[in-house]
């Protein structure tokens, strides 16, 4: 699932874009009294995927002057710790698992440490979030952070992030979601003039999941993407099976170092960790929001357990002749092999309407107050099939899932997740951090920096060149 995979609570936009404009409580006098009447948000749901009341909720009070004021509804957060863990440790868990152990083998046993050092910067810069909601007790999301270190600015460049990664991101589970299905439909005598059929099927795929941008009960999209969780789980399973019970010699030897490739890998194990637009979402949810940093450390640890052994189980068993994607390189006849090729199929097709679920309330909001609700869900559905569209015809031009992936993780990932959360801390602190603190952060961003601007460039290149002189397949 990858920095992509998401529970409920996931799109921090969803709760960023339903805020409610500012209150009008200072309009009353000192001798005003009010009654309140609650209304449904209707545009939430909580990490329980069922519909609840939350902080969006309009309260249309009365003055006795009969003057109508808005304020907030203080937010009831009801996630355990538990429950917390389970959310940040599905919602990272991603694409990032299918390409770890392609990863190993072209960098070598060495870039391991890297994977791991990632992991643990990654969990870092999460903490820093919660530390930056701990300052101010209005901030919800990720773009409220951002808006509150860099006011609008802030805001804008947090969002033009958040909506790049959700738009690439779809864009290589959609390849994944190609690549796959091609493997899944080999052999199968399937025959249609002027297009090859993997293609074919992969358009029907994503024609099959048009309807569910149309949802409005946020209830039915969460169930989609607690599937998309499960599927995730039957690929590291298929792939921990296939290992354990030597369906394939797993004597191949991993090299020591490929310094030329790793910048290559770097942008694939960044993008593995990358979720930290929703952790916002996760912090504001508990029950009790100081045990934050040991739930980030938990669900780190375990997700940087799953990778580096997934990364070299793949690596030992293929060796040179593993895939871009672990699932692609399993023995075809295998029936752990064909669960494992199923479950990335169907996982894409979980994701889209809950990723495109912000897009779709931020989109709400910008329309004018008269608009009806019907009028609403039309444009809502079309843009959203629109654009869905647009990511079948991306994905079906540049079929080139590692070359994608590396470059949406060193050119998104690393900033969302690295480079941004060190930055705003940082500003919003600046008054009370340390100097070594401050020092260290800027190491930190230093090395998102390089981290970025190498993959970014590596990738790029190999992407251009992919496209300039190799054919698609199937």
């Amino acid at each position: 699932m990858g920095s992509d995979d998401t529970l409920s609570i996931e799109s921090e936009s969803v709760l960023s874009y339903s805020k409610l404009q500012g209150s009008q409580v200072n309009k009353m006098g000192p001798n005003d009294t009010f009654s309140i009447e609650y209304e449904s948000c209707g545009l939430c749901f909580e990490e329980n995927n069922k519909l609840s009341e939350c902080e969006h909720i309009e309260r249309k009070s009365e003055t006795e002057n009969k003057e109508c004021i808005d304020i907030k509804q203080p937010a009831k957060p009801s996630s355990s710790f538990t429950h917390s863990v389970i959310n940040m440790t599905g919602m990272v868990i991603g694409l990032g698992q299918l390409s770890t152990s392609y990863g190993l083998e072209n960098g070598g046993w060495v870039s391991a440490f890297l994977l791991v050092g990632l992991g643990m910067i990654c969990a870092y810069s999460a903490c820093l979030l919660g530390k930056c909601l701990d300052k101010n007790p209005e901030l919800r999301s990720y773009t409220d952070i951002g808006q509150q270190a860099f006011g609008t600015k802030g805001k804008i460049i947090a969002t033009i992030l958040i909506y790049t990664d959700v738009f690439m991101g779809l864009v290589s589970y959609t390849i994944s979601l190609h690549d796959n299905l091609n493997m899944v439909i080999k052999g199968i005598p399937i025959k249609v003039p002027l297009i090859k059929k993997s293609k074919l099927l992969t358009t029907t795929a994503i024609l099959v999941t048009l309807p569910s941008l149309w949802l409005r009960d946020f209830t039915s999209i969460a169930f989609l993407s607690a599937g998309g969780i499960i599927m995730s789980m039957l690929i590291f399973l298929t792939v921990t099976g296939t290992a354990i019970f030597g369906v394939v010699n797993a004597n191949h030897n991993i090299p020591v170092l490929h310094l030329n490739k790793i910048p290559h890998v770097t942008g694939l194990y960044a993008y593995s960790y990358a979720g930290h637009t929703v952790f916002p979402n996760i912090y504001t949810s508990m029950k009790d929001p100081s045990k934050y940093p040991k739930v980030t450390v938990l669900s780190f640890t375990t997700i940087t357990a799953l990778y580096t052994a997934l990364a070299f189980m793949g690596a030992k068993m293929f060796g040179p002749n593993i895939n871009s994607q672990i699932t692609l390189s399993m023995p075809q006849d295998s029936i752990a092999t064909k669960i494992a090729l199923w479950a990335t199929v169907l996982t894409p097709m979980t994701k889209y309407a809950l990723k495109f679920a912000p897009l779709a309330i931020q989109l709400e909001h910008n329309l004018p107050s008269f608009t009806s609700s019907r009028t609403r869900k039309i444009i809502r559905g079309s843009i959203g099939s629109i654009l869905l569209i647009a990511i079948l015809a991306l994905a079906l031009s540049v079929p080139y899932f590692q070359y994608v992936l590396n470059l949406t993780g060193s050119l998104i990932s690393v900033s969302i997740s690295i480079i941004i959360p060190c930055i705003f801390y940082s500003k919003i602190h600046l008054a009370e951090i340390s100097k070594p603190h401050l020092l260290f952060n800027g190491i930190i961003i230093m090395i998102g920096f390089v981290i970025s601007l190498t993959g970014t460039m590596s990738s790029s290149k190999s992407l251009i060149k992919k496209i300039t002189t190799a054919t698609p397949s199937g």
